[in-house]
C-alpha cells in the first residue's frame, strides 16, 4: 500500500511478549464482557425478536390465505431456538464492541496512515452490514417468499354472493356474523368470522370462564404449506449472514485500489465480468437456490461493486494517508471551491 510515507508509531514504551500477552487476555475479556449480559437480555426477549424475524414469512402466508403459525415438531425446538436468536443477537449487537477491541490491541503496532485506513473501514463495514439486514428484511426477503410461497397455493374460489335481505330472512344453510372484535362477554358455544379469514368459538373452560379459540380458514389445495420454525430461522440467519458478508463488496473493492492491484479505470472495464461474480456471490449466498431469489440479490451486489469504484475515486489511498478524504468530499459536494 503505497502512500507516500511511513508516519509515526503509537507512543509508548516498548511492549515485551509477556506483556502482549496479558493485553491480549484483559482485551478478550473485555470483548466477551458486553455480549454475554446482551444474550442474557436478547433470551428474555426472544419472542418479540423471534416474532420481528418471521413476520415476513406471515405476511406472505396471510397474502395467500395461508395458515400464518409456524410448526414446532419437537418440545425442545422453541427452546433451541430461542436460544440461537439469543447468540446470533449478541454476536450482531455485540460486533462492534468487540472490533473495538480488536482494534485497541492492534492500534499501539500501526503507524499514523496505517489508523486512518482501519479507522476509515470499519464504519464503512457496520454501515453497509445494517444497510444489507434492513434491506434484506424490510425489501427483498418479503419479495422471496411471496413468490416462492405462490408457487404452492391455489387462487380462491369465487362466487356471486346472496343478497343481504335474503340473508337476513333465512335460508337453509346457517350464517356466521363477521366480527371485527370479540363480544365482551362471550355465550359458550358462540361462534363468529374475523376480517382475516379466521372462525373464532367460545368454549367452556370448566372454571365457570370461557376462552376463544380460532382457527384459519384457507382454501381448499392438494398442498400444505406451513413453514417450521427451525427450518424457517436457519433459513433467515443463514440468509443474513450470507448478505452481511455480500455487501462488504465496496470494501474488498477499496482494498484492492488501495494495494494497487486494481485502479478506477481497470475497474471500470471489468464490469462484465462484475456482474457474473455478482450472479456467483448471489447464487452461493441464497439459501433457497431459485433463480428469483439470485436475480434479486444479484442486482445490489453489483450496484455496491459501482459504489466501490465511487468510493475509490474519492478516497485514493495517498488521500487516506494525509486523512483529507472528509475535507476532499466537502471540496467536491460545494462544487470544488
Amino acid at each position: 500500500m503505497d502512500t507516500g510515507h511511513q508516519g509515526e508509531r503509537s507512543e509508548g514504551a516498548v511492549m515485551t511478549l509477556g506483556d502482549h500477552l496479558d493485553e491480549l487476555r484483559r482485551r478478550m475479556i473485555w470483548a466477551v464482557a458486553l455480549p454475554l449480559p446482551v444474550a442474557v437480555m436478547a433470551f428474555a426477549w426472544a419472542e418479540p425478536i423471534r416474532n420481528f424475524l418471521c413476520r415476513p414469512s406471515v405476511h406472505a402466508l396471510e397474502a395467500h390465505n395461508l395458515p400464518t403459525q409456524l410448526q414446532v415438531l419437537s418440545p425442545i425446538e422453541t427452546l433451541g431456538t430461542d436460544l440461537k436468536i439469543a447468540l446470533v443477537t449478541a454476536l450482531v449487537l455485540g460486533a462492534p464492541w468487540i472490533l473495538l477491541q480488536v482494534w485497541k490491541f492492534v492500534e499501539p503496532g500501526l503507524y499514523a496512515h496505517e489508523r486512518r485506513f482501519v479507522r476509515l473501514l470499519l464504519p464503512m463495514s457496520a454501515a453497509l452490514t445494517v444497510s444489507g439486514l434492513a434491506l434484506l428484511h424490510f425489501l427483498l426477503m418479503p419479495m422471496m417468499l411471496e413468490v416462492l410461497v405462490s408457487f404452492g397455493s391455489e387462487p380462491p374460489q369465487r362466487m356471486e354472493a346472496a343478497p343481504t335481505a335474503q340473508v337476513a330472512a333465512g335460508s337453509a344453510v346457517p350464517t356466521l356474523p363477521t366480527l371485527h372484535e370479540a363480544p365482551a362477554h362471550p355465550a359458550p358455544g358462540q361462534a363468529w368470522l374475523t376480517p382475516d379469514h379466521r372462525l373464532a368459538v367460545a368454549v367452556p373452560d370448566g372454571e365457570g370462564m370461557v376462552q376463544v379459540l380460532s382457527v384459519p380458514l384457507v382454501q381448499g389445495s392438494r398442498l400444505a404449506q406451513q413453514f417450521r420454525l427451525s427450518e424457517y430461522l436457519d433459513f433467515t440467519l443463514d440468509f443474513a449472514l450470507g448478505t452481511a458478508i455480500a455487501f462488504q463488496t465496496p470494501l474488498i473493492v477499496l482494498l484492492l485500489g488501495w494495494l494497487g492491484v486494481l485502479t478506477p479505470q481497470a475497474l471500470g472495464q471489468f464490469r462484465r465480468y462484475a456482474i457474473f461474480l455478482s450472479v456467483l456471490v448471489s447464487a452461493i449466498v441464497t439459501p433457497s437456490g431459485d433463480p428469483f431469489s439470485l436475480a434479486l440479490l444479484a442486482v445490489p451486489i453489483y450496484g455496491l461493486y459501482e459504489l466501490g469504484i465511487l468510493l475509490l475515486r474519492a478516497a485514493p489511498p495517498s488521500v487516506v494517508a494525509r486523512g483529507e478524504v472528509f475535507s476532499r468530499i466537502v471540496r467536491a459536494a460545494r462544487g470544488g471551491t
